[in-house]
């Protein structure tokens, strides 16, 4: 808020998650005081914002059409950090389409059992505890394969 005698900051504890930026009263607050996409934000450093000597703790998250979001970090590394892991997910959001050929796309993103597809089956398999010769522990896993069991003696 800017005010007649200058401007009042008023302290904020700061969330980012992959595209959301949430803002809380303090560390304990369980509901945020408001929260925004980051999505078509740029973020950089804004000394600009202060007067003082916490100028260099300055940076402001911008957007064309929406509010300008405007913060002071504890130090000037920390107000670097936050504009370079908002920069680093901006980039990421940006980045997020995956091409894909859809000749090839059964062939390799067929990674789950469809019932349309003619080569994949399905099998549940089971270990039977009380089965002669066959030795468990607790950390393996053994399968029996049908026609591949040992023969009595």
């Amino acid at each position: 808020d800017h005010s007649f005698f200058g401007s009042e900051w008023q302290k904020r504890w700061c969330v980012l998650n992959r595209k959301t930026f949430n803002y809380y009263a303090n560390e304990k607050s369980k509901q945020p005081k408001g929260s925004f996409s980051i999505e078509n934000y740029s973020a950089r450093l804004a000394f600009h914002l202060r007067k003082d000597s916490r100028k260099k703790c300055c940076f402001e998250l911008t957007c064309p059409g929406k509010r300008t979001y405007e913060f002071t970090a504890p130090s000037p590394a920390e107000a670097e950090d936050w504009v370079d892991q908002i920069q680093f997910l901006l980039k990421d959001l940006r980045s997020l389409t995956i091409p894909f050929d859809e000749e090839d796309e059964e062939e390799l993103y067929n990674d789950v059992d469809s019932s349309d597809s003619v080569n994949t089956t399905s099998h549940n398999t089971t270990l039977n505890q009380d089965e002669p010769n066959v030795e468990t522990e607790e950390d393996d896993i053994y399968e029996i394969l049908p026609g591949k069991q040992p023969k009595p003696e």
